[in-house]
């Protein structure tokens, strides 16, 4: 998790309201479920997943769409949700049923929504209508302006090269997403396994796009998502490839099968031992830098040097293991002079 901002920060529009949106929630593990399907939607709600996300486009057929939309309207307002970020993935602009998505589901069911994902994001303007559509049902219906917020998947080439500008299009946005299957399709990758390496090419075919992805996420104090991984039964292939997304700096990845939950929520969180030792560092530096300790710039903690630079990496680490919940099993001591 990014752990610069508030975890809810207000934000400027261009009219007399604020956008207040938490880009610190956790996202260690989004869960892709079928709008259409309510056995799959009632279990959703018992599974250890961060971020469930009832999913309008591909997981549902064309013809199933329209009574899609009602059905997870009465599971957002009817389910037991606790502890999860509640998000619906609309169709993209380019079809004709995205403001019929967004008008059904934020009328019917805003407040008990978190943010609406929109897939294949092309350019900035996408994403400011999005927001004003958005803005116009929260008016009319008398709902918290800038509540929800976006989650901007990039599925394509003309995706990526826009991403900067996707990521300032709006204070709503949240994350950014990278989508692998229609991504490899649009740049004619030769592979069949979403998320696996092509054959013949030696290094990682994925890393500029995640790195992309993610410096655009960075640069905006903005959680980076990756995308699914389709060999669902396949687990140890999901930890490698969730490995990769979480050494870059990755906050999450989606998971599309129950099996994945565990192993992306423990992917994506540091370990007790980090997590502790980036607490007592956050808890040294505030103590050295006082008066009570010195008002020093740099300070031993142990056998490592702490300065501001560590502060900095700590509270990274820190941020992450909060936001999973953990608690911490050391407590920085004051020395003894």
């Amino acid at each position: 998790m990014t752990a610069h901002p508030s975890p809810a920060t207000a934000l400027p529009t261009g009219g007399s309201a604020a956008h207040t949106v938490n880009r610190l929630r956790p996202r260690r593990s989004c869960l892709a479920v079928p709008g259409s399907n309510p056995r799959f939607l009632e279990k959703a709600q018992g599974l250890p997943a961060d971020q469930v996300f009832l999913d309008l486009e591909d997981a549902c057929a064309p013809l199933a769409k329209p009574e899609a939309r009602h059905t997870i309207v009465k599971f957002l307002n009817e389910g037991d949700w606790t502890g999860k970020t509640r998000v619906v993935r609309v169709n993209d602009w380019t079809t004709e049923w995205t403001y019929r998505d967004v008008v059904t589901v934020v009328e019917g069911a805003g407040p008990n929504l978190d943010c609406i994902m929109l897939p294949k994001v092309q350019n900035a303007q996408q994403v400011v209508a999005l927001d004003l559509l958005l803005t116009q049902i929260e008016k009319t219906m008398g709902f918290e302006v800038g509540r929800i917020g976006i989650e901007a998947q990039i599925e394509n080439a003309q995706g990526l090269n826009n991403v900067n500008e996707i990521a300032q299009a709006s204070p709503r946005i949240e994350t950014i997403i990278f989508g692998p299957a229609d991504f490899m399709a649009s740049i004619n990758m030769k592979s069949l396994v979403v998320g696996e390496q092509p054959p013949g090419y030696p290094a990682d075919a994925y890393h500029y796009i995640l790195m992309k992805i993610l410096m655009a996420a960075r640069a905006n104090d903005l959680q980076a998502i990756d995308g699914p991984y389709l060999q669902i039964r396949n687990v140890d292939g999901y930890r490698e490839v969730a490995r990769r997304a979480a050494a870059l700096g990755f906050d999450g990845k989606w998971v599309l099968h129950p099996g994945q939950v565990e192993a992306s929520n423990e992917i994506f969180s540091p370990s007790q031992e980090d997590y502790d030792h980036a607490e007592l560092i956050l808890d040294a530096y505030d103590y050295y830098t006082s008066e009570a300790g010195g008002r020093k710039g740099s300070a031993m903690l142990g056998d490592e040097m702490i300065d501001e630079a560590s502060r900095k990496m700590a509270l990274v680490i820190s941020g992450k293991g909060r936001a999973a919940g953990m608690r911490r099993t050391t407590k920085f001591e004051t020395p003894v002079n």
